[in-house]
């Protein structure tokens, strides 16, 4: 539901005239979202909401589907030329010296960038200073409410007993068979997933050997997908439950199938955990001092670490992203990789801390999410961090 006092309360929070959200056939739906506009109505012609700070909002909206925003409170102007349309943004942001959109400078965020060049040109005409609108983007679309944080932590507890199954079914298997299929693990784990009330988008990544080398490999597709004694396994999942607002819980962790890990895996564990662990304390020492923090500087602390230790060409993705209903959320990132993420890192959020290096023949991610409460208080959510690298058949 849309709640004007609250989107009022962001505008004055960071200090903007107005924001004008802006959609043609669904190519905003950010703005969609925020303005509860169900994404199985097509609307075919452009339509405007300007929300002030203060004060009405004004909608301008075609001739054919005037009733577009009815729903949403404020003014309406109907056009039907474009002369018209134009005269309509005109008188829309004619007080106004500052908004937002849903736009990123140099397309530097391609997250938030969702409004074309054409259109803010047009409302440019009108106003002296078009700001990105990825933070209050984030308050509609990253914070969390405490249903929804109970939601994350039962998840979790879940997702971290997933990966004991996965490790004992993978034990089980190479002592009775020999060997047990990446795809037959992912399988235990998904069993897991819709005997317990959870759902997910995707199947986890279980990868062995080289294969855990591919962040994105798919599990089952490599030339040797049997994980036998003396493997590495990477194994990655994600999911939430199976309820109407549920947020997800994405995790990584790594095990060896054998009884002592290799030092040589040992050794990139380390520096991978390092990595995470100081990206965490950046964000601790952050909300405790008050401090505010961008997303690239999250980024940037972990890779450091691994820079410094010699590795830094093989970590070739962001630290973390936004964590939502959707496992890849519309909240800042942690990234200074593909993107210079200048969103702030909200209360309320969570995000996933997620450094790796991958390496010709194996790969190491560890993957934790963080949360950051009203309070500022930052948790590491479902269960402890991994502190080494599990010995699969010694511990099952």
């Amino acid at each position: 539901m849309f709640e004007l006092i609250k989107v009022q309360a962001a505008l004055n929070q960071f200090s903007l005239d107005g924001w004008l959200f802006y959609d043609f056939r669904g190519n905003n739906l950010l703005a969609r979202r925020i303005l509860d506009i169900s994404e199985e109505t097509m609307n075919t012609r452009r339509f405007f909401y300007y929300v002030p700070r203060s004060g009405q909002p004004v909608k301008l909206v075609h001739r054919i589907e005037s009733e577009t925003l009815d729903h949403l409170p404020g003014e309406k102007i109907v056009y039907l030329k474009w002369q018209e349309l134009e005269a309509g943004i005109e008188t829309m942001l004619r007080d106004s010296e500052s908004i937002a959109m849903e736009y990123s400078p140099r397309n530097a965020n391609p997250y938030i960038s969702r409004v074309d060049a054409g259109t803010l040109e047009l409302a440019r005409e009108s106003v002296e200073d078009i700001v990105p609108s990825g933070d209050l983007v984030q308050l509609f679309e990253a914070v969390w409410d405490a249903e929804q944080w109970d939601f994350h932590q039962k998840a979790g507890v879940e997702t971290d007993k997933a990966f004991e199954i996965a490790w004992s079914f993978i034990a089980t298997q190479i002592r009775e068979q020999g060997s047990v299929e990446e795809a037959a693990v992912s399988d235990e784990i998904m069993n897991h997933f819709n005997e317990t009330g959870l759902t997910t988008y995707h199947p986890p990544i279980v990868a062995r050997a080289a294969h855990s080398g591919d962040p994105h490999y798919e599990t089952g597709t490599g030339s040797d997908t049997a994980i036998r004694e003396g493997d590495f396994v990477l194994i990655d999942l994600w999911a939430k439950l199976d309820v109407p607002r549920g947020v997800y819980s994405d995790m990584t962790r790594v095990g060896f199938a054998g009884q002592n890990v290799p030092e040589s895996f040992a050794k990139i564990f380390q520096i991978v955990a390092e990595a995470r662990d100081a990206a965490i304390t950046l964000v601790e020492q952050a909300f405790q001092s008050g401090t505010s923090l961008q997303g690239w500087e999250v980024d940037q602390a972990c890779r450091d670490v691994i820079d410094q230790a010699g590795y830094g060409s093989y970590f070739v993705h962001r630290t973390g992203h936004s964590i939502g209903q959707e496992t890849h959320g519309n909240g800042a990132n942690m990234d200074n990789l593909e993107t210079h993420e200048e969103r702030l890192v909200l209360p309320q959020t969570c995000f996933s801390i997620e450094p790796g290096i991958y390496l010709p023949e194996f790969g190491v991610r560890s993957e934790v999410n963080v949360f950051v409460d009203e309070q500022n208080q930052v948790h590491v959510t479902a269960g402890k961090r991994q502190t080494e690298i599990l010995p699969i058949l010694k511990e099952y």
